[in-house]
């Protein structure tokens, strides 16, 4: 199944908002659309929005994973919000840290 991704901002925060399975294809246009958001755009916060992602492949965890740092590195909040607990567990091992997960097994 094909991921799409949906974009919004409103008041210094950014939503990206992934749905359905994040393979290797999907991970390529979520990395673009991240790193442009962190790097080029800063929002305050960039919140990425999990509810209706249902597979996670390892290489788009290290992909969210590393959407955190970046962020650190430029001053811009970035939290996951309303991912299955089984994601998240997979998430956290990847090197998120638990502060940065929000309304875990809050998923569709």
């Amino acid at each position: 199944m094909t991921a799409t991704v949906d974009v919004d901002t409103t008041d210094g925060t950014m939503v990206i908002q992934p749905h359905g399975a994040l393979g290797a294809e999907e991970a390529a246009e979520l990395r673009r659309t991240l790193v442009h958001a962190l790097r080029h755009l800063r929002p305050l916060r960039l919140i990425l929005d999990l509810h209706d992602v249902h597979e996670v492949d390892p290489i788009t965890l290290g992909t969210l994973a590393a959407a955190c740092h970046l962020g650190d590195d430029h001053q811009v909040a970035v939290f996951l919000d309303r991912t299955s607990e089984s994601i998240a567990v997979r998430l956290s091992a990847a090197g998120v840290a638990t502060h940065r997960l929000r309304n875990v097994g809050r998923a569709a």
